[in-house]
C-alpha cells in the first residue's frame, strides 16, 4: 500500500493519475495517453477520428473540451486531494481535422484555500494553437491515495 506521507512531490502527482487513471473509462474510451504529469500539471494527447468530426468535416468542439477538461482534471487533481471542476469555459482558436493529434497542456495559475485555476492550451501535432481553455476547481472531501495512518481521508 503506498503511504502518501513518504512520497515527494512528484511520486505524489504520479500515483494520483495512476489511480485516477485507472477509473476514467471516458478518457481512456476516446483514445486518450497521459503524457505527463507533475505537480499542479498534465499533458493529455488524442487523435481526433472520424466519429469525432461534426456537419463542417472539422472536430466537434466537444470533443476538444472533453480533452482539456481531462488534463485539467489530472493537472488540479495531482496533490491528493479530491478536485472536482467548478467552472470551466474554452475558446476555439482554429479547427481540428480529422487526423490529427491533440495535446492538452494544463497549468496551475492559482490554488488558494480549496479554489484553483488552471489554464489548458489545446493544440495540435504542428503546434499550432486551437484552443483556450481555463477550468476553476473546487476540492471535495477525499484523497486518492491513503494517508499516513493507511486510510482513505473521508
Amino acid at each position: 500500500m503506498m503511504d502518501a506521507a513518504r512520497m515527494n512531490a512528484e511520486e505524489l502527482a504520479s500515483a494520483c493519475a495512476r489511480v485516477m487513471w485507472d477509473d476514467d473509462q471516458a478518457s481512456q474510451r476516446l483514445g486518450m495517453t497521459l503524457d505527463r504529469v507533475a505537480p499542479g500539471t498534465a499533458t493529455i494527447s488524442m487523435t481526433i477520428t472520424s466519429e469525432m468530426t461534426n456537419g463542417h468535416g472539422i472536430c466537434h468542439g466537444g470533443y476538444i473540451f472533453t480533452l482539456a477538461d481531462s488534463a485539467f482534471a489530472f493537472a488540479c487533481n495531482s496533490y491528493n486531494q479530491r478536485a472536482v471542476a467548478q467552472h470551466c469555459s474554452i475558446t476555439y482558436i482554429a479547427p481540428a481535422l480529422e487526423g490529427d493529434r491533440l495535446t492538452a497542456a494544463a497549468s496551475a495559475v492559482s490554488r488558494r484555500g480549496r479554489g484553483g485555476i488552471y489554464d489548458i492550451r489545446i493544440t495540435n501535432q504542428r503546434g499550432e494553437h486551437l484552443a483556450e481553455f481555463r477550468g476553476h476547481s473546487r476540492t471535495v472531501k477525499g484523497t486518492h491515495l491513503p494517508q499516513a495512518d493507511g486510510k482513505p481521508e473521508a
